[in-house]
């Protein structure tokens, strides 16, 4: 078979319930890479709390962070394909003001090596796997860098088209909105035409594989136009109605069933 570049969301996809890499995925992704196949993590999480899934698959590939907004090789510092891309400080700043309505728990302002937060509520560990001494305030004073991202955190999903909205009212065409965060409500602000889509391409031109040679897998509204863009966008069985109007194909099993892994066996005849 020739070879395909395999791309994985992680929350809802590739990971579990209890947010882990199974056994079962882990030996299939495994073999996949020995016959020459391409394995990369497509994620909205910021690389400090994903690249610990990289490290356990024993990735050298690139990896796609915020949801496209930073594309790189964590096994290549100077990877020529690499791009980063930021959001304003004065930007970032300005959403402090969300945190008028009740329902806004954490605002997050991401570069590539730090974070600052403001609010009381913390998602930990999902959010802060190494603990929250890892963040600083945020602030006019504090905040001296360009952000890869921000993330607004809502008590729960119910409240986040209501965010979104006013997010996207106040800011335009300067940002864009992607939903993550499994049980860990999230809405991610990247700058205006950042989406996954965006690092598949990058890494897809990096290996010379034909766009009818991805095969992408996502569950949710972040995967959108991963899954439109790929040869065969695959969405699991526990994703969303829009995502799954737009699938190639759907998993028989959910992200909980290994059904990333049952669904490349099926695919590839392992």
């Amino acid at each position: 078979m020739k070879r395909k570049l395999i791309a994985l969301d992680l929350d809802g996809t590739t990971l579990n319930d209890e947010s882990m890499l199974s056994v079962r995925t882990k030996d299939v992704l495994n073999r996949l890479r020995k016959d020459g196949h391409i394995v990369s993590i497509v994620t909205g999480r910021p690389y400090r709390n994903s690249y610990y899934y990289y490290k356990e698959l024993e990735m050298t590939t690139p990896i796609v962070n915020f949801n496209g907004a930073w594309c790189h090789n964590p096994s290549e510092q100077n990877w020529s394909h690499s791009y980063h891309k930021t959001l304003s400080k004065d930007l970032a700043i300005s959403m402090l003001s969300l945190r008028e309505n009740p329902e806004v728990q954490l605002i997050a302002a991401e570069s590539q090596q730090s974070i600052y937060i403001e609010g009381e509520y913390i998602p930990y560990p999902d959010f802060f796997p190494e603990g929250i001494e890892v963040s600083k305030q945020l602030t006019s004073e504090t905040l001296l860098e360009d952000p890869t991202s921000v993330g607004v955190f809502t008590s729960t999903r119910q409240y986040q088209p209501y965010i979104e909205e006013k997010i996207i009212e106040q800011y335009r065409d300067a940002v864009e909105v992607r939903m993550w965060g499994g049980d860990t409500p999230c809405l991610e602000v990247v700058a205006a035409g950042v989406q996954k889509a965006l690092g598949l391409e990058r890494i897809a031109a990096y290996y010379n594989i034909d766009r009818k040679d991805i095969l992408a897998f996502g569950d949710q509204e972040n995967d959108y136009e991963m899954i439109q863009y790929a040869g065969l966008g695959v969405v699991m069985s526990n994703g969303i109605d829009r995502l799954k109007a737009i699938a190639g194909d759907i998993t028989s099993f959910s992200n909980h069933d290994d059904g990333v892994a049952r669904y490349l066996e099926s695919y590839f005849a392992i």
